[in-house]
């Protein structure tokens, strides 16, 4: 045997024998869990409002230090 075929089954052994612990039970596609999708949509918003806040105030301070405003 070569080193390259002994590296190719340990690789396919190791992919075989392993389970991700985040993948522990399958998805429920027909009834989600909708306290996390509410919250994953709420931070989405959330953050999307303080990003267009933030803006708008380094708008603001941009026009006033340069004298545009």
């Amino acid at each position: 045997m070569t080193l390259s075929t002994l590296l190719s089954r340990t690789v396919r052994v190791s992919k075989v024998g392993t389970r991700s612990v985040f993948t522990a039970s399958k998805p429920d596609t027909v009834n989600p869990n909708w306290l996390r999708v509410g919250l994953a949509f709420g931070t989405s918003a959330l953050l999307w409002g303080m990003l267009f806040k933030q803006h708008s105030t380094d708008v603001n301070e941009y026009k006033v230090r340069n004298g545009l405003e």
